[in-house]
């Protein structure tokens, strides 16, 4: 699990129509028509694609958080984990997300969280959407990469074990130095900066890093059951407009949402820990216009705007 696999191309069908997969030491990278009618949902008049995203997700809420997902009509649905509680078994996912973000399937490009990994191997999480024509990368790996429109999306696991987790992070630097993206946004469950009950998790700053020197924009977490937007900064927490990821927590997905607090290194601008909502990021290919989106009766909301790094020919910062 210490060494990088050569890089390996496969070509397969699913319901989605016909996907062309490179996979990078063991993660995957996808390039898909994201909408199962191939057709304009989720963009504008503009080019610009919409995504949506959140984490913790179906708890008891998320019959509410389903329909703002409905009507966004987006391109993409990204998960940031902890899909199906309590523990992401069979049943978890059978009685409580299929019912409601199930219909989301053929749009949805998860990532686990740590209750995923309640059950053994998050065996729950693997089997459900891998049964349903999931893009999910490898069993025990669980990181993969795609494009929406000038995006190139990364989805990585913050629950892996330290020689996975290396296995990880090399895959990442490749991944993200093979991609001829403009913009880059990447997704996981645990978040690097929080201000709410689990608070900064240091163990990721190595991510976050190779994503700063690969002049990556926008990074998505939950684990923590707030809504945080972050300004963009560096791995020890440094406001860095030229150079920085910005950072949302949006662990609003339906879960019990968390009342307790922390102190975080990164510098954060909103913090809202009272309503269920979806994040909407509308993508160009030079940047990102994103609202927080809450749940019907709920009046809170935010936005925000960024405009795309520069990046190398490789995908690494100039």
């Amino acid at each position: 699990m210490n060494h990088v696999k050569p890089v390996r191309r496969v070509v397969w069908s699913t319901v989605l129509g016909v996907v062309a997969v490179a996979g990078l030491g063991g993660g995957l990278a996808v390039s898909a028509p994201l909408h199962p009618d191939g057709g304009d949902a989720g963009r504008d008049a503009s080019g610009a694609v919409t995504v949506a995203v959140a984490g913790d997700v179906c708890g008891s809420a998320c019959d509410q958080t389903a329909p703002l997902i409905t009507k966004m009509n987006p391109q993409a649905l990204l998960t940031a984990g902890d899909n199906a509680y309590d523990s992401g078994s069979a049943s978890d996912y059978r009685q409580r997300y299929a019912p409601y973000w199930g219909g989301f399937n053929k749009i949805v490009h998860p990532s686990p969280g740590n209750h995923e990994y309640k059950t053994s191997g998050a065996k729950g999480y693997f089997d459900y959407f891998s049964g349903n024509g999931v893009t999910v990368g490898e069993r025990g790996k669980g990181y993969y990469s795609f494009d929406v429109g000038d995006w190139h999306m990364v989805a990585l696991n913050s629950n892996l074990g330290s020689s996975a987790d290396t296995a990880q992070r090399q895959w990442l630097d490749k991944d993200l130095s093979a991609s001829t993206k403009p913009c880059t946004m990447a997704y996981w469950h645990h978040p690097r900066f929080s201000s709410g009950d689990h608070g900064d998790q240091s163990r990721m700053s190595s991510h976050y890093k190779i994503l700063t020197d690969h002049k990556a924009d926008v990074v998505v977490n939950g684990h923590d059951h707030h809504y945080e937007r972050f300004a963009p900064a560096m791995a020890d927490g440094r406001k860095d407009a030229a150079n920085g990821l910005r950072q949302f927590v949006i662990g609003t997905g339906g879960r019990a949402l968390y009342s307790k607090t922390s102190t975080s290194k990164g510098p954060s601008e909103v913090f809202h820990n009272r309503t269920f909502g979806v994040g909407q990021f509308d993508l160009s290919a030079t940047g990102y216009s994103f609202t927080f989106r809450p749940v019907d009766g709920r009046t809170f909301t935010d936005s925000v705007s960024g405009t795309c790094h520069p990046k190398g020919p490789s995908g690494a910062a100039r």
